[in-house]
């Protein structure tokens, strides 16, 4: 065995991972559709590139990074070089689909697994979630946790939490963002230029999240503390709740949710 890690997939996700874990190790096979992609993120990690087979002959653990609807063609690919490695250990990151869904399409009860990253992984902020089969070892886990410790925080759950989690942290990024957008927008419409309005904006969603993470006062309290009475904080947060913001929120982590189980259904 060469490599450490190896990954079918390199795109947003998967080459956010690998970008992550090369701070750990150079011992790792890229491989993607487009080779050009995995030929190009390899130069720059410093790590090597090859076919889907060879990441299957060769990597203690291979990263899944592709789409659920074509997890089956891929892992049908790799079927034969799988046979010859019953302690490879497959990580999935394929939203909706379950270790015994993976286990099926590779057609053996391989060790899997199961993460639910999200995008700021790419900058070392990452959430990732992740749920294991009963043959991965406590050293297979450890010797995993180590390698991904580059990617941000990591969270182990029941299995059968896994789509709610993914439906929070892997979706979320994308809410804030829009909330972002909008305070950017408020402030360009009170008369900021874009730049200034956007910069803002992110280091208060920045700073307040920060100041969450190291109270150990609640949401409420926090907003409680925000706004004085008669202040203009309490005028803006009528205006949300007039809007139902939080309600739209619970909304989309819900509708995202319902997704997660389609596809893991599909």
């Amino acid at each position: 065995m060469n490599y450490r890690l190896g990954f079918i997939g390199v795109g947003n996700m998967g080459g956010a991972l690998a970008r992550a874990a090369s701070k750990s190790t150079k011992q790792i096979l890229l491989c993607d559709h487009d080779a050009g992609k995995a030929a190009e993120l390899a130069k720059y990690i410093g790590c090597e590139f090859a076919d889907s087979r060879s990441v299957a002959n060769e990597c203690q653990y291979v990263f899944l990074g592709v789409k659920p609807q074509i997890m089956g063609e891929v892992l049908e690919e790799i079927k034969k070089s799988l046979e010859n490695r019953p302690d490879i250990v497959l990580v999935s990151m394929a939203a909706g689909l379950s270790i015994a869904t993976i286990r099926r399409m590779a057609g053996s009860d391989y060790k899997v697994i199961r993460i639910m990253p999200n995008m700021p992984a790419s900058v070392g902020e990452g959430e990732i979630l992740y749920t294991t089969s009963e043959n991965v070892s406590k050293v297979e886990i450890g010797n995993f946790l180590n390698l991904m410790k580059h990617a941000g925080q990591l969270t182990g759950m029941d299995e059968s939490l896994m789509d709610a989690g993914c439906a929070l942290s892997g979706c979320g990024p994308a809410f804030v963002y829009k909330f972002i957008r909008a305070l950017a927008q408020g402030g360009t419409d009170a008369g900021l230029d874009g730049e200034t309005a956007l910069s803002l904006a992110v280091q208060t969603v920045k700073g307040a999240a920060k100041l969450l993470e190291s109270s150990s006062q609640d949401p409420d309290q926090l907003i409680a503390n925000v706004c004085s009475p008669g202040g203009s904080t309490i005028e803006g947060v009528k205006v949300l709740d007039e809007k139902g913001m939080e309600e739209a929120v619970v909304e989309a982590i819900t509708a995202s949710y319902k997704r997660n189980i389609e596809l893991g259904n599909a």
